[in-house]
């Protein structure tokens, strides 16, 4: 049971890095970017192409799976998503599942359909023991590293100016520009963030999840389900939403094998019935 729930608190640290951008663009800039699964996307392929065909060490490949998607997303939201901050909610998602489907063919086109695998360097594979829990060694990396990011992100947004400035563009556009902040200039910034967190995230998850082109979709849902749940007030919500989610995904899947999915979507259910606001947002 204990070796469960850490591997379920290693699949819920992950969803949530691979949420983080949807958290941030939708509950900070207020944009529904459903290409979010894109950019993870792209992440994944960076580490794997540089594994296979480079031979690049594993390690060595996650801050290019951050650096390609952030800079990807950064051209993306100065040249496309720019132009629909001001536009409604529906327009935003027709538009962001426009691009996912453009995504899920250009890579099916340049890449192949067949899924994609790395193998991970000696020290990441295996088990070993705490206390007589058996504990995967890359699970345990993955708590480290996805502990370490939700940290630093935190520290970001609530103890740096650039935080600050964030919040005040988020709030009032109009006010901020006033007081000399380049509200456009902290948008792109806090979008390409987002974009790369997504790719890191894709990056950690192909041991996981694997990797083909269908992955933007895969994710999608799992997305979406942590940052509904978990709400948009702050990334506490979707933190600890990520982290019941994984739980319950790898409990069930271990104890309850024959109902897949289904449980997920029955704890999302109970959930927003219980807290349809969010799991950390203020009740009204």
């Amino acid at each position: 049971m204990l070796t469960i729930l850490i591997d379920g608190i290693a699949y819920g640290m992950l969803l949530f890095v691979m949420a983080l951008g949807l958290a941030v663009t939708l509950g900070l800039m207020n944009f529904v970017n459903l290409a979010h699964g894109a950019f993870a996307m792209i992440g994944g392929y960076v580490t794997a192409l540089a594994m296979n065909r480079l031979g690049v060490p594993f390690l060595l490949t996650l801050p290019f799976a951050f650096l390609v998607p952030a800079l990807v997303g950064l051209v993306a939201e100065r040249t496309l998503y720019v132009r629909l901050y001001r536009r409604s909610h529906l327009d935003q998602v027709l538009f962001s599942l426009a691009l996912v489907f453009m995504a899920i063919a250009g890579a099916d086109w340049l890449l192949g359909s067949s899924q994609m695998l790395i193998t991970l360097p000696p020290w990441l594979q295996g088990r070993f023991e705490v206390l007589g829990v058996g504990v995967g060694r890359y699970r345990a990396f993955l708590i480290v590293v996805c502990a370490a990011l939700v940290f630093v992100l935190q520290m970001i947004l609530s103890g740096t100016r650039f935080g600050a400035r964030l919040r005040a563009a988020v709030d009032d556009q109009r006010a901020a520009r006033g007081l000399g902040i380049n509200v456009g200039r902290i948008f792109a910034l806090t979008f390409a963030t987002g974009s790369g967190l997504a790719g890191l995230g894709g990056a950690l998850g192909i041991e996981i999840m694997g990797l083909d082109p269908t992955f933007p979709l895969k994710i999608l849902v799992y997305v979406l389900i942590v940052v509904t749940v978990g709400g948009t007030a702050s990334l506490t919500g979707p933190f600890l939403a990520a982290l019941i989610i994984g739980t319950a995904d790898v409990a069930g899947k271990y104890y309850l094998p024959g109902m897949g999915a289904f449980l997920i979507y029955l704890l999302m259910i109970v959930l927003l019935i219980l807290r349809p606001q969010g799991l950390i947002a203020p009740a009204r």
